[in-house]
C-alpha cells in the first residue's frame, strides 16, 4: 500500500483518537472545572498518538468492534498522558513545554499537575472497565490486568523510577534496555496486547504480536534518544538536547549517534519479522513500524 494511503490512515486514526478522548473526558463545565479544564488541556490537540494507532492497527488485525478499540485506545492513551504530565513536572524531569504548548504544572500549578496525572490514570480504568465494553467478559478482565501491569511499578512508573536512580551514572546497554523495557515498552506492548485483544486472536497470535510489540517499545525509545541529540525544540515539541543537559544515560550517550540509528532499524526489522505469519492483516502494523524508525519528531 502507498504511503499516501498510510498517512491517510494515520490522520483518521489520530482524529479518531481526539474524538473518543473528548467524549470519554469530563467536560470542563462540570465540577471540579479546573481540574477537568487542565485534564482536556494536556490530553486533547496534540501528540503523535502513538499508542492508540498501535492499538488501532492491532485491533484491525483482530476484527475488533469500533466501540470496544475506541476504549482501548483512550485507556491507554490516558495513562501515557498521566505520565508526561507527572513525568514534567519540577520533582521529575522538570520541563516546562510539552506538545508544544506549557506543560500542566506552567498553565496551571504543580498540585493541579498532581492531581491531573492522577485522575487521568484513573480514567484509564473508568472507560476499560465500562459493563458490556467487550463480547467477552474474560477478554476485557485480561485487557484491565494488562494495562495494570503496563503502568506500575513492574512497568511504566518502575521503569521511570530506574530513570531517575540513574541520573549521573554510567549504565551498560542491557541495564538501559532494561530501564526502557519498563519506562517506554511496558505502555507500548500494552497497546499493541489492548488492540488485539479487543477482538478475536490466539494466544499464539498474542505472542507473535508480544514480540514486535516489543521490539517497537524499545525503537521509539532509541530513535527518542537520537532525535534529543539532533534535532531542535521547535521540531520536537518539548525541550532538545535535556538528556544530555541533565546527564542522563542513554543510546546515544552509550552507543554513540552512528550505531543507535543502526540499531534502530535493527529493531524495526526485528519488528517486523514477528509479523510474518499475519500476512496483509498485519499491514498497518508494519507501516507503523517503517514510521517510528523514519520518524523526525
Amino acid at each position: 500500500m502507498s504511503e499516501t494511503n498510510f498517512k491517510d490512515w494515520m490522520r483518521r486514526q489520530q482524529q479518531r483518537v481526539e474524538t473518543a478522548l473528548e467524549q470519554a473526558l469530563p467536560a470542563a463545565s462540570i465540577a471540579p472545572e479546573r481540574l477537568h479544564e487542565a485534564m482536556r488541556y494536556t490530553t486533547l490537540g496534540g501528540g503523535k498518538r502513538v499508542r492508540p494507532l498501535l492499538a488501532f492497527a492491532a485491533g484491525e488485525l483482530a476484527g475488533a468492534p469500533v466501540a470496544t478499540l475506541d476504549a482501548a485506545a483512550c485507556a491507554v492513551e490516558c495513562i501515557h498522558v498521566y505520565s508526561l504530565v507527572h513525568d514534567d513536572m519540577p520533582c521529575m524531569d522538570d520541563d516546562a513545554l510539552r506538545r508544544g504548548k506549557p506543560t500542566v504544572h506552567v498553565q496551571y500549578d504543580e498540585a493541579t499537575a498532581l492531581l491531573v496525572g492522577d485522575a487521568l490514570q484513573t480514567q484509564a480504568f473508568d472507560i476499560l472497565s465500562a459493563p458490556g465494553l467487550f463480547a467477552a467478559p474474560i477478554r476485557q478482565l485480561r485487557a484491565i490486568h494488562t494495562l495494570a501491569q503496563a503502568s506500575g511499578s513492574r512497568g511504566m512508573a518502575g521503569g521511570q523510577a530506574i530513570d531517575l536512580a540513574s541520573v549521573g551514572k554510567d549504565l551498560s546497554r542491557v541495564e538501559l534496555e532494561v530501564m526502557h523495557l519498563h519506562k517506554t515498552g511496558a505502555l507500548i506492548r500494552a497497546a499493541v496486547l489492548l488492540g488485539a485483544l479487543s477482538g478475536e486472536v490466539s494466544d499464539e497470535e498474542l505472542q507473535h504480536l508480544d514480540r514486535y510489540a516489543k521490539c517497537i517499545g524499545l525503537l521509539f525509545q532509541v530513535v527518542d534518544d537520537v532525535l534529543d541529540a539532533v534535532a531542535d525544540t521547535a521540531t520536537l515539541g518539548k525541550t532538545a538536547g535535556k538528556d544530555a543537559a541533565n546527564n542522563k544515560p542513554t543510546y546515544v550517550s552509550i552507543l554513540g549517534l552512528a550505531e543507535s540509528k543502526a540499531l534502530a532499524h535493527e529493531l524495526a526489522e526485528e519488528a517486523t519479522a514477528a509479523l510474518a505469519g499475519f500476512g496483509e492483516r498485519a499491514l498497518r502494523l508494519r507501516e507503523l513500524a517503517h514510521y517510528i524508525v523514519s520518524r523526525q519528531f
